[in-house]
Parts: structure tokens; sequence; C-alpha cells
């Protein structure tokens, strides 16, 4: 194999200036440079990363920590965090973390030992010991979609990237409401998670909005999996006034209450009107179609990816939360008709389709 020496003598230059052209590490004249990457292409040279990562002190790798076997979300968060790193020159070492507290100390602590450069986590609803070892061990890390409260002070302690889910969730509730709905429920997803605590806030809100109580016997938690979401929705059907329309708040939850309803013999939106968190690629397949909020997955990914690159260069600069918009795509398992042409609600602020607006702070 070609070695740097090789690439040197080729281009007739020394190997600290081919190492300052491979690496980056110091400005190369561009006719210089053109004559490295000429020579590399030529003899086939390919670098050794280890070497470069002793040098640098960088693997140019990032870690992912997230349960993407599991849930179709955060496979396209996945694809978007993948995409975003071989942008920018860096491999990704992926473990799954189980949503479970020990399991997710683990993965981090085995992908820190990887010495990867920093790492991307979709932390579990008791981050406490992954908290503690990145703050040990001053590991740069970004969390996404599930966000870590911040310190005492107000400060933020990592960087974050997320989803906006409060506004769009009682989005929702407020479509139901406009449809003559007055008894909506909730599936909410697992305690302890800040989406389950954000998107519980946006329902009261469009409660609230749309002047309608709020009875807690119409939120139920599903845990964010198809089972438990069976469960609870089988529990909100066997109240005495069961709700006439669901929000489910993931699109796991959303097969699970579909489940238990079509095991009641309930028909969508004849019986029940239903709208939901996340849309996935087969929403649009369902009879009647899936109205639903449509999180921009694979944008979070990448911009957890720029969020850790600029931690790595500045590492003493304050951490950042930044919130996504997502998208209401309106169907028909809300009850409303399949349009034939532009639904009298799109001239409004807000409209179908359109994502809402968020502020990163």
């Amino acid at each position: 194999m070609p070695t740097m020496a090789d690439v040197a003598r080729h281009a007739g230059v020394s190997v600290a200036t081919v190492s300052h052209v491979l690496n980056g590490t110091r400005p190369v004249l561009p006719h210089t440079r053109q004559a490295v990457l000429d020579a590399v292409d030529a003899l086939g040279y390919t670098p050794n990363t280890l070497a470069r990562s002793l040098v640098t002190s960088r693997t140019r790798s990032i870690g992912l920590a997230v349960s993407a076997v599991r849930n179709p979300y955060f496979t396209e968060i996945l694809q978007g965090v993948e995409a975003s790193a071989l942008e920018h020159g860096y491999g990704l070492l992926i473990a799954d973390p189980r949503d479970d507290p020990a399991h997710e100390r683990t993965v981090v602590q085995l992908l820190h030992e990887r010495r990867v450069d920093g790492v991307i986590v979709a932390p579990s609803a008791d981050p406490r010991e992954l908290v503690a070892y990145l703050t040990r061990h001053s590991v740069p890390a970004v969390f996404l979609d599930r966000l870590v409260d911040a310190d005492p002070d107000g400060a933020a302690r990592f960087d974050q990237v997320g989803a906006e889910n409060a506004e769009p969730t009682a989005r929702l509730v407020t479509h139901l409401a406009e449809l003559g709905h007055r008894r909506i429920g909730l599936v909410a997803g697992l305690p302890g998670w800040s989406t389950t605590a954000e998107r519980i806030a946006g329902y009261r809100h469009g409660l609230a909005a749309a002047g309608l109580p709020h009875d807690e016997r119409l939120v139920v938690h599903g845990d964010s999996d198809a089972a438990g979401a069976e469960r609870a929705t089988a529990a909100l059907l066997s109240l005495a006034a069961p709700p006439t329309a669901l929000v489910t708040a993931n699109n796991a939850m959303t097969i699970g209450a579909l489940r238990a309803l079509r095991d009641r013999g309930l028909s969508v939106p004849g019986d029940i009107a239903l709208c939901c968190f996340d849309d996935f690629p087969w929403a649009d397949l369902f009879a009647p179609r899936l109205t639903a909020v449509a999180q921009p997955s694979r944008d979070i990914g990448a911009r957890a990816v720029r969020l850790l690159l600029d931690r790595l260069d500045a590492p003493q600069h304050p951490a950042r939360t930044v919130r996504l918009p997502c998208a209401f795509v309106h169907r028909t398992s809300c009850g409303c008709p399949e349009p034939s042409r532009p639904h009298p609600r799109a001239e409004r602020p807000g409209q179908p389709d359109q994502p809402t607006k968020g502020p990163d702070s």
C-alpha cells in the first residue's frame, strides 16, 4: 500500500505538508494542496485513520445512541445523522440504549471507550446516570428528541435539539374541537420523557383554547409503544362516557390505538375520530388516511450533528437548545371529507401542511 512518504515524493513536497493537507492542521497554498490531492488520487493512497487520530486527538467518529430498531421515527433521525456526519467526513458508531437507564449508560460508556469524538443520545426517562457519566468525563454530547432539564440556575448543561411538541398537539385538539368534539382523549407517552410532558401540556392548552374542561380520566399513558397504547385505549373506551375523538402521542401508539378500536368493532372516523402525533410513510395508506403532526426527523438528526461539531470546535461556548417546527398534515381520520379542492381553513395562519413556527433558543 502507498504511504504518506510515497505521496510526498510524487507531489514533490514534504511529508509534513501532506499531513497538513490531509488533516487540515495548517493552511497550505492552493497549488500545493492540489498537487497533494492529485498524488493521493494517482497512487490510491488511503489515510491511516488510527495514526491520524494520534496526531489530531480526533477519530472523526460520532457515537449515536437511539432505539432505532423499534421505532421508525428514530430510523429517520438516524438517516439524518448519518448523512450529515458523512458530509462532514465523520463515521458513525451506533448503539441501542433500549430506553433503559442502566443500559443507556453502559452503551454510552462503550462508545466513549471507542474514542468517538462525541456522542448524540436520545435520553431515557431517567438520564441521571448518563448525565453524571458525560459530565464526569467531559464527553461532548448532544441530546435529541427528549430534552433534559437545565441546571437549577436555568443554564442548559448540554446542547439539545428536538421538535416543538406543545403547540402542534394543541393544534390537533383544537381541530377536533372545531369539528364538534367535546370529549377528546389523549393516549400519552412514557412518563418522565420531556416529549410526554410537553404533549400533555399542549393537549391541555388545546382544550383551554377551545373552551373545553380538562377531565383527567381522558388522559391515559400508552407508554410509547403499541401494546401499552392498546391497553390504554381500551381503558378509555370502557369509561361510562368514553371520548368521541382520540389524539395519540406517537406513531407506535397510533397502531395500538387502532388495534383497540378494531377489537371493539369501532370505525374511524365514523364511530370515533383520530389524530396522531408523528406522521409515518404508510399513514397515507390507511383507510381513512391519518391526520397527523409530522416531525422534521431527518432535520433533527442533521442539526444534532452540526451542534456536536460546533461543540467540538468551541467547547467553552454556552449550551444551546434548538426547537424545530412540525407540520400539520390534514387527512381524513379526523372526520373531514376527502378534499377535492383546498380546504377552507387553508387561508388561515398555521394552515394544513404548513410548518408551525418554532424559535431556536
